[in-house]
This record gives structure tokens, sequence and C-alpha cells, in this order.
């Protein structure tokens, strides 16, 4: 039996714009908004049964190894194993319970596995770059992977994603969904990244960042990450599509 997830509460729209935690819909030096940001302003569809019943994954849907992004190869991937975790709480500080976490990457060389990424760096044969698992009773989540590498893109001359991971939190059903990144300390790319920097408040910038978990760390086999997901208030990640 499936599992339903508690709703994903954010704050309203007009405080969290106030705050600039969320990158605006144009943001013209990230090219791309500039074609499918909004051009009307949006509308408001108030959640009906139909959304609010639709379907959501539990832990029948989900196996243990799909928090492992490390195994599902004939063999090792290639690059340095790493462990990410943390927590997914509402703008109360209280732990979101049983919310489904996604999360899809480049591999260690900065290429994910799909048609369209065409750059030259090799493809790892061993690994997918996707995983899932379910938040636990205090919203925790936890996930080996491996450390993505920086790639291009042309969104300008020379340009490179810095190091992240993509990470997506479902509510109840489909129709509620949250999108954000996740960073790694201290990457030299910070600066010249358009999606990065199209969040406006520094400080907002900087809980997108990861912070290093030596308590999570595995002696003589990976390195930890910690990540919080907080979805509004003071400490609000930003988020993609809030």
């Amino acid at each position: 039996m499936s599992v339903r997830a508690e709703p994903l509460q954010v704050v309203d729209d007009d405080e969290r714009a106030t705050r600039d935690a969320d990158p605006a819909y144009l943001s013209p030096d990230y090219v791309g908004t500039r074609l499918r940001s909004p051009r009307r302003p949006l509308l408001l569809l108030p959640e009906r049964l139909s959304e609010l019943t639709g379907p959501a994954f539990g832990s029948d849907d989900l196996h243990e190894s799909d928090s492992d992004l490390t195994i599902h190869g004939a063999g090792e991937p290639i690059g340095e194993r790493i462990i990410v975790s943390g927590r997914v709480l509402g703008s109360d500080g209280r732990p979101v319970r049983s919310a489904l976490i996604e999360i899809w990457q480049a591999n260690a060389a900065g290429r994910y596995l799909h048609r369209v990424d065409q750059h030259p760096a090799p493809l790892d044969p061993n690994f997918t770059g996707g995983g899932r698992v379910l938040t636990d009773d205090e919203g925790r989540y936890r996930f080996i992977t491996i450390k993505p590498g920086a790639y291009p893109w042309k969104n300008h001359h020379n340009a490179w994603r810095p190091q992240h991971i993509h990470l997506s939190v479902f509510g109840r059903a489909f129709t509620e969904r949250l999108v954000t990144q996740m960073y790694f300390p201290g990457d030299p790319l910070f600066a010249y990244d358009p999606i990065y920097q199209s969040v406006r408040d520094p400080k907002a910038r900087e809980r997108m960042v990861s912070t290093f978990d030596l308590a999570n760390t595995r002696p003589e086999w990976a390195l930890a990450y910690s990540f919080d997901i907080v979805l509004g208030g003071a400490a609000a990640t930003p988020l993609e599509n809030a």
C-alpha cells in the first residue's frame, strides 16, 4: 500500500518574490529563459480532487537499490564516489515525510546519458545518473552516487556549468513537484554561471551549495555532503518552479 506524502507547503508568491529567493522566470543572461519565460500573467489553478487523489509513490513502488546510483551496471562507475544526504523541511521547520526525492546528474566526465547531450566526453556504461528515494519520518533522504563533472553548454562563449545535482521533490501527487539544484562548495564556476546567478539574493544562492559532511563520510570508501531542502520561510531553498 502506498504511503501518501504530506503536502509541499511553501510561502505565498509575494513573500517569496520580496526575498528574491527564487530565480526570476526571465533571467536574460540565461538565454533559454528568453524563449520559455511566460509572456502573460500566470493563472492560478486551484487543486481539485483529481489532483489531490492522483498517483503517488509509496514504499511498494521503490527498491532499496534505487538510492544507490553506483550498483546498476556490470561494474563500478568511474569517478569519485560520494554520499549525499539531508532533510526535507517545511517552512515551520517540521520534517516532510514520505516525499519522493528524485535526482539526476551528469557522470564524472560531465556528460548526461541522454541523446541530446553530444559533447565530446565519454559515457559511462555503469552509470545512468538517476535515482530516487522516499523521505523517512524525520524527513531524511540519502543517496550514493558519483561526483558529477562540470560540462560545457552553449549559453554564451566558453560557458561551463558548475558541478551540480538536480533534485526533484514530489508531494502527495505528481502535480505537486518542486525542483532545485545542489552545488558543491568552492566551485570556481559559480561567478560565471547564469543559472546559479539567476537567484538574485546572495544568501539564497548559498543555500543551494551543499556542506561537506565529515560525520557521514565512510573511511576509505566515500566522502559525504549534506543538503537540506527547505520549502518556504526565511531559510527557503531556491526552487526552479515555485
